[in-house]
C-alpha cells in the first residue's frame, strides 16, 4: 500500500513539473517527437529528402532492403550532438545498384536512422536511438502498430537493437568500428 502511494505521488510530480515519463519501450510521444526532430535535421543536413547527397549503392539485406546507401556524419539535435547512421532502403521491382544510382527516389522503400544520443540514455545498448522512416519522413510502423522510434525493440530476440548487438567491435555498428568507445 505504502509503495503504491509512493508511486502515485511520483507520477503526479512528473505530470505537474511537466516532466517527460517513460511511457514504453519505443514508439511513445516523446520518441515521436525526438524522431520529428532527427528527420528534420536530416533534411537540413542534406541527408534524406529532396537535396539529399547520393553515395554508392550496395547489396543489402533483410530487413532493410536488396540495395542499400549508408552515411554517417555527427549532426547536432535538439542541443545534442552525435553521431548519425542514414540507411536508405530500396527495393520494387528492377532495383539494382545502377537502377538506385540513375533514379533513387523510384526504388526508395525506407530510410532507417540510428542517432548516437547522450549518455544514459539506453546505456546497455550503446545510448542509440532507432527509427524506421517511410521516405516522405512519417515514421513507418510495426505489424501492431507501433511506431518504430526510440529504443526499437529492446529486449526482444528480433529487430534493430537485437541485430546491431552481433556488430564486431562492440558499437552496434555494422562495416566499420569509427563509433567503438563513443
Amino acid at each position: 500500500m505504502k509503495k503504491r502511494l509512493i508511486m502515485a505521488l511520483l507520477m503526479v510530480g512528473f505530470l505537474l513539473t511537466g516532466a517527460t515519463v517513460y511511457a514504453g519501450p519505443f514508439g511513445n510521444p516523446a520518441d515521436v517527437e525526438d524522431a520529428k526532430t532527427i528527420w528534420k535535421v536530416l533534411v537540413k543536413e542534406n541527408l534524406v529528402g529532396p537535396g539529399m547527397v547520393n553515395s554508392v549503392p550496395f547489396e543489402g539485406q533483410e530487413p532493410h532492403g536488396a540495395i542499400l546507401e549508408s552515411l554517417d556524419k555527427r549532426i547536432t539535435v535538439g542541443g545534442r550532438s552525435g553521431a548519425v547512421i542514414v540507411k536508405r532502403n530500396y527495393g520494387g521491382k528492377g532495383v539494382s545498384k545502377l537502377a538506385v544510382a540513375n533514379d533513387p527516389a523510384k526504388y526508395l522503400k525506407a530510410v532507417t536512422v540510428m542517432f548516437k544520443r547522450e549518455r544514459g540514455y539506453d546505456p546497455e545498448n550503446q545510448d542509440w536511438f532507432w527509427a524506421k522512416f517511410k521516405p516522405d519522413g512519417s515514421l513507418d510502423t510495426n505489424p501492431k502498430g507501433m511506431k518504430l522510434t526510440g529504443r526499437v525493440a529492446k529486449g526482444m530476440p528480433k529487430g534493430c537493437i537485437a541485430c546491431h548487438k552481433a556488430a564486431p567491435g562492440g558499437d552496434y555498428v555494422f562495416g566499420h568500428d569509427r563509433f567503438v568507445g563513443k
